[in-house]
Parts: structure tokens; C-alpha cells; sequence
């Protein structure tokens, strides 16, 4: 008997009796077609068994559709549906092949070059500058057999996998070559979804840029690719590596970290130049004389690129008197005006309309546009400017405009770049999320990966109010420990993670959800807040214990456990 989980919004197991002429394709993992209530609906072989669960007249199956994720990988997703509070049918739907596969191709040559014996057991943690290359890290672990390569990006990962097969190992780039990655002998390159990649004998894994927001899923379960992928090295026994110029606090949580030394670290960093523009009155424009000064020297061939985010970003408020921008005392960020008062949009706290600085009671708001910002840089510099930003047209910006000003979409569509300028960097400093310093450094390693390292002679110009925060700090001195130091103590101070566990409760059952979940063993439950309720707990495993034993009301419910933006 096959136990089946149905490709529906129920977690519930049925057993079906596999019928002779398709025992030799049933295996666990394996993608079937069943009846169910009158209809036939698609699902996994969960499990394979000898009794039924049951005393009901049995169906068979009533078709294999072809190949599924492995039993190892049906293993992971179970955890993994537990650890995001989820159903373990969408996990299986993520590592399933796009389209049907009856048959699998012949595998790779078992004999590999020998491994350089670089990778330690366990999880590493490796610094790698922005200018630096992966390829070395990426030829280690491929050269110990069925290896895991996680990219940020579908280009990324299709780029790296160019470089793997120009070196001569068989790459499988998923989920578009699932097949050949199930049969084995190679590499499995991808992004997000390469995590549940098949792997018939895991050698081990690399997550390249282990931090970016792209290896989370925005929709329920928020699983993690990261995350997935140190759990699966974990079980499989197997070295596991996570690199990033500045690797995340929860990277750090994982395993021991290596950093080149102080030579090769600065090398890889372009030069960073931080405009004060503190003494500038609120209102005086977004361009300082050095700013014009650099778009002036722009040409098509080595572009200035101006980044400004305005969409998600908070409208930041600034002393009148001492031209401070006004932060939040408890975890410094900004500060929006309500009723009368200030409130900080990360951690609730409220205030009367004074300045930290100085007393003053007279704010004014800094409000900017990337469209109107295009238009004064063209005055200002005489030259062709251009926006990019999400909403324009897709593909790569127009060439031979020396100028681009866009959101941070146009670090991701420009190839390369003479400069890079941030016009108000202070919104990316204090947005309203608890990962705001992480976010915003990593704009900054963006940027240093377009304009090169010290040596190619790029520029990076960061236009601030606050010259002195950690970040650029970290930045400035291409020591993103500088940052993690800070950041580490701030988050342990509200409770933030990695120091706790935490998961965000929304949709029109929360309310009875929320007050369902037990509280023993320090589980908090905290809210409402904008119809949000906050779960947090000491560690992951109380929390989601507390989640998974926390029955769940009719009606439209979304749990977000470890939430980007909080």
C-alpha cells in the first residue's frame, strides 16, 4: 500500500493499493494521481506500507504521473512544514519537477577530481569581499560529488553554472534540468527552489550570499532557502558553506567564521566617500556640490549610478534648530508624527515632538521622488539622465545615457558602473525593520560589486545625516564586523532575532488563533498591532511547537515565521 498526501489544503494522509503493473514506479516521493471524494487529484507517496490505517474498502492508485522529490527530500519538507508552520504539500510542490518526468537520464561519471580538503565539517562561515570570487568555494564543493550550489538569483545561478561546466564538471542547472540532477554524478545549481534540488548522494552545499532576502519565500510557509539547506547538510552528515560579504547574524549562529586577512578584505571594497550633509538646512535639495561634481565627470562608459528608495521607506522628520535627524531612543529608528506626538514604526515607542538633540520642538519632514530627482540631476549636470526603478521597462537600462537615477532596482539591471551615489542613504539607515542595518549594508556590497574593488579605481558616494552610524562605519573601513558587534547587542536588547524566535500572525482568523496559543514555556503572544498579533519565544523549537499544537480556525489565516520585515 501506498500512503498518498493529496496535493490539497489539508494535511491528511490516505492509503491506496498499488496495483501490479505499477509496483516497479512506486517508490517514495513518487508523483500519483488518486481518487479522492469523486474526483481524481494529484500527490506524493508519503510512505509505503504493508497494513492499512484503515478498515474502508481500499482505491488503488489510479496513475504515476513520474519521478518526485526523493524520500530524504519528503523527510525535509515534513521538518521544514513544522519549522515554518506550514503545509507540507506546498514544500513537495516546490521540490517537484516542473514538468512530468517518466524516466530519468544516465547518471554522471562517478570519478571526480579529489576534493581540495579546504571544507571543514559542519557549517562555515567565509567573508567574502564584494569584489571577491566564489568560484574557488564553488569548485570545492563540487568536487566532492553530488554537490548543492545555492545562487541568490536565476542569473546568478546560471552564470555560476557556466563557470562549473567551463571547468569540466556535469552541472544541472534546476528546477529547468530536475532530471539530470535526480540521476546524480553533477553539480545542482539554482536559486531559491535549488534548496529541495534531488540529490541522490548529497556531497555538499554552498549558499553564495547567504543573506540576500531573495532565498526567502514571501508567501506561507516564509521557509528559508538558507536555512533548508544547513538543515539538509546537517542530516546528510556533509560540509556545508555559507558565504557574504557580511554575513548575517543568524549566518553567524551556525558555525565558525573565516575571514581573509585585512589586505585581501580592503582590496575588495571600492572606496566609499560619506557627504555630511548635517549642517544643510531640511528642504536644501538632494544634491551636494560634490554630488554634481561627480555626475559632471559621468560619460557612457563609466556611468554614475544615483540610487533613491522612497516605496516602503518612512518619511523621515528633522530638527529645524540643529538639522538632526529625529530617531527613536530605544532602537534608533525613524520616527513618524501621530497625534500630536512621534511614534517609531519599529518598536512601538512614542514620544512627544522633541528633538533628542538639542530640545527643539520645531520638525520638519524630508520627503523625495525619484522622478522629480531625474529631473534637477539633468539640470545640474547638463547630461542625459534616465530612471530605472521596478516600474519601468523591463530589461537592461538604455545605453549610452551617462546618468541613471532609480530605486535600488537599478543596481540589479545595470552591468557594471563608474560610480555609485545614494542620495539619502539616512532612508535605508532607519527604515521601520529590525533588519534595517543588514538591508542597508547590503546595498552598500551591491553597489561595491558594480563599481569593482579599490584597484579597478570605482567610487561609492553615500549622502547622509547620520556620517557616524555603524554601518557606514563598516563600510567605510570594508570591516562588516564592525556592524555585526552593534547589531548583535541592539537586537539582544528588544528581543529581536536571532535572540528569539518569532512569528507574525495576520488574516481574518488571527484574532481566535492568537488566543489559542498556549503560553507555557515563555511563548509570548504580543498585539494587536495594525490587525497583527506577534508569537515570540526563546528559541525555534518552542516556537514552533507552540504553533504546530495551536488548532487552526475556519477562516483565512497567515503565519509569517521568521518575517523579513517586522
Amino acid at each position: 500500500m501506498a500512503k498518498v498526501l493529496p496535493d490539497l489544503p489539508l494535511d491528511k494522509v490516505f492509503d491506496y493499493l498499488i496495483p501490479a503493473h505499477l509496483a516497479a514506479e512506486v517508490r517514495v516521493g513518487t508523483m500519483v494521481r488518486v481518487p479522492l471524494h469523486g474526483r481524481r487529484v494529484g500527490g506524493w507517496v508519503v510512505g509505503l506500507a504493508t497494513e492499512a490505517s484503515t478498515d474502508r474498502p481500499l482505491h488503488p492508485l489510479a496513475k504515476v504521473t513520474g519521478w518526485g522529490p526523493p524520500a530524504d527530500v519528503v523527510a525535509l519538507a515534513r521538518w521544514a512544514a513544522w519549522r515554518w508552520a506550514g503545509r507540507p504539500a506546498k514544500l513537495l510542490a516546490t521540490a517537484s519537477p516542473p514538468r512530468a518526468v517518466r524516466a530519468l537520464p544516465a547518471a554522471g561519471p562517478a570519478e571526480l577530481p579529489a576534493a581540495p580538503g579546504r571544507l571543514g565539517p559542519g557549517v562555515t562561515v567565509v567573508r567574502v569581499p564584494p569584489a571577491g570570487d566564489v568560484l574557488p568555494f564553488a569548485l570545492d564543493v563540487a568536487a566532492r560529488g553530488d554537490a548543492l550550489v545555492l545562487a541568490p538569483s536565476v542569473s546568478a545561478a546560471a552564470h555560476l553554472a557556466d563557470r562549473l561546466r567551463r571547468d569540466g564538471y556535469r552541472v544541472a542547472l534546476v528546477p529547468e534540468q530536475w532530471g539530470v540532477a535526480a540521476a546524480g554524478g553533477c553539480v545542482a545549481v539554482g536559486a531559491r527552489a535549488a534548496a529541495w534540488a534531488p540529490r541522490p548522494a548529497l556531497g555538499a552545499v554552498l549558499v553564495v550570499d547567504e543573506g540576500a532576502e531573495a532565498y526567502q519565500e514571501e508567501r506561507a510557509p516564509t521557509w528559508n532557502a538558507r536555512d533548508v539547506a544547513v538543515e539538509r547538510a546537517r542530516r546528510a552528515g556533509v560540509p556545508c558553506v555559507l558565504t557574504s560579504p557580511a554575513p548575517s547574524l543568524e549566518a553567524l549562529g551556525y558555525g565558525r567564521l573565516v575571514v581573509p586577512s585585512r589586505t585581501e578584505e580592503r582590496a575588495g571594497w571600492p572606496i566609499i566617500e560619506v557627504v555630511d550633509r548635517r549642517r544643510e538646512p531640511p528642504g536644501a535639495g538632494l544634491y551636494s556640490s560634490r554630488l554634481v561634481a561627480l555626475a559632471r565627470a559621468a560619460t557612457p562608459d563609466a556611468r554614475l549610478l544615483c540610487v533613491l528608495n522612497r516605496r516602503g521607506r518612512a518619511r523621515l522628520l528633522a530638527c529645524t534648530a540643529c538639522r538632526e535627524v529625529v530617531r527613536c531612543e530605544a532602537c534608533g529608528a525613524a520616527v513618524e508624527g501621530v497625534d500630536g506626538g512621534l511614534r517609531c514604526r519599529r518598536c512601538a515607542t512614542e514620544r512627544p515632538p522633541v528633538c533628542l538633540a538639542c530640545g527643539a520642538t520645531r520638525l520638519a519632514t524630508l520627503r523625495v521622488g525619484v522622478t522629480r530627482a531625474r529631473e534637477e540631476l539633468e539640470l545640474l549636470a547638463n547630461l542625459a539622465v534616465a530612471e530605472v526603478s521596478a516600474d519601468s521597462a523591463a530589461g537592461p537600462p538604455p545605453a549610452g545615457v551617462p546618468i541613471l537615477v532609480g530605486t535600488e532596482a537599478v543596481l540589479h539591471r545595470a552591468a557594471g558602473a563608474g560610480a555609485v551615489a545614494f542620495l539619502d542613504f539616512d532612508q535605508e539607515l532607519l527604515a521601520p525593520r529590525y533588519r534595517a542595518a543588514e538591508a542597508a549594508l547590503a546595498l552598500l556590497t551591491r553597489a561595491a560589486r558594480l563599481v569593482g574593488g579599490r584597484g579597478a579605481g570605482g567610487r561609492i558616494m553615500v549622502q547622509t545625516r547620520l556620517p557616524g552610524h555603524e554601518v557606514l562605519d563598516a563600510a567605510v573601513h570594508a570591516d562588516p564586523s564592525r556592524l555585526a558587534v552593534v547589531e548583535a547587542a541592539r537586537r539582544a536588547a528588544l528581543r529581536f532575532p536571532p535572540e528569539t524566535a518569532v512569528a507574525v500572525v495576520s488574516g481574518q482568523a488571527a484574532p481566535a488563533f492568537a488566543a489559542a496559543v498556549p503560553t507555557e514555556r515563555g511563548v509570548e503572544v504580543l498585539g494587536p498591532n495594525n490587525d497583527r498579533w506577534l508569537v515570540r519565544a526563546a528559541d525555534h523549537r518552542t516556537l514552533c511547537d507552540a504553533l504546530a499544537a495551536t488548532p487552526r480556525p475556519p477562516g483565512r489565516l497567515r503565519l509569517e515565521v521568521d518575517p523579513l520585515r517586522m
